[in-house]
């Protein structure tokens, strides 16, 4: 596998954008990013990440995200084979995590 490239982005240079929350979402989402050993910044941009990709929105915009100081470095070499996948294959993957999340949200 090939070296990864040194990250560019700052969060001083990043976008920034305040968003309100309902009551009770910010601990949610500060929950589920423990889970996932994670920000709750890159829990927040990997799950909007994902509904983009499920829609196709997000197009080549995905390259920049690899560099991303936000990404673990096992977030990073899962986006690298995720991007080695066809679009049907994407696409289908994106769609069963989203299942497995939304049955882990709401346990019958």
């Amino acid at each position: 596998m090939r070296p990864l490239k040194q990250a560019i982005y700052s969060s001083r240079t990043a976008d920034k954008f305040v968003v309100r929350l309902p009551d009770g979402m910010r601990e949610r989402i500060a929950e589920v990013a423990r889970n996932h050993h994670r920000s709750m910044n890159s829990e927040i941009i990997a799950r909007l990440e994902q509904s983009l990709i499920q829609e196709g929105a997000l197009g080549e915009d995905l390259n920049m995200r690899l560099d991303s100081p936000e990404l673990s470095l096992h977030e990073r070499e899962l986006l690298q084979r995720f991007r080695q996948l066809s679009h049907r294959q994407q696409n289908a993957l994106v769609s069963l995590i989203a299942h497995d999340a939304e049955m882990a949200a709401n346990p019958s």
